[in-house]
């Protein structure tokens, strides 16, 4: 605001002195110039850094610890240091805030580049017995059906496992698609005829 009401001042000088052809005017326009490069230069060199500064502290404040997320742990699995990444990830898991996702992760870590799905179902189960939010045991529902379906060749169990999710939540946004998945499984399983009567 100071800035733009020197550069206006600056420019009615100018033109002041060019009509009246003062030569003070021009003094007067050497100083609004001053004073318009002065808040300026506050402004942008300052001031912004500051309250954009301010504005990052805010938005991440309590969004993330210390040493939070899982960079570290993802680090070591792209550096081939599975057996490393797991315990990490066991580690983490007794802390009960990131118990379910680092439980999830080291799952499909598990199940995946170190091929143990077995474990990884064990372990599932095991955080399920816990208690659980309902977004939480349904993202452990749905990943023990990828185990149960990719994994384990077991479409029975993962039939089963899609039933409890649509019993338990039959009003959650992804019932219809688990109830296509089923419908699937059973047609893969049993024929065309039962997926029908699912």
């Amino acid at each position: 605001m100071v800035g733009s009401l020197a550069l206006i001042g600056t420019v009615l000088a100018v033109l002041i002195a060019l009509v009246a052809r003062e030569p003070r005017a021009l003094e007067l326009v050497g100083a609004l110039w001053a004073v318009y490069g002065l808040v300026v230069g506050f402004v942008s060199g300052v001031l912004e850094p500051v309250i954009d500064g301010f504005f990052q502290l805010l938005a991440n404040a309590g969004l993330m610890r210390a040493g939070g997320g899982y960079s570290s742990i993802e680090t070591l699995v792209a550096r081939g240091h599975l057996d490393a990444a797991a315990e990490a990830y066991a580690e983490r898991a007794r802390n009960p805030a990131e118990r379910a996702e680092t439980t999830l992760r080291r799952a499909a870590l598990l199940a995946g580049p170190l091929g143990e799905p077995e474990t990884a179902v064990i372990e599932l189960d095991n955080l399920r017995a816990s208690h659980l939010s309902k977004r939480d045991d349904f993202r452990v529902g749905l990943a023990l059906v990828e185990l149960y379906e990719h994994h384990l060749a077991d479409p029975g169990r993962a039939m089963s496992e899609l039933r409890r999710l649509i019993d338990r939540y039959p009003t959650a946004q992804d019932a219809r698609r688990l109830r296509a998945a089923l419908s699937e499984l059973k047609a893969e399983r049993y024929g065309t005829q039962a997926a029908g009567q699912g």
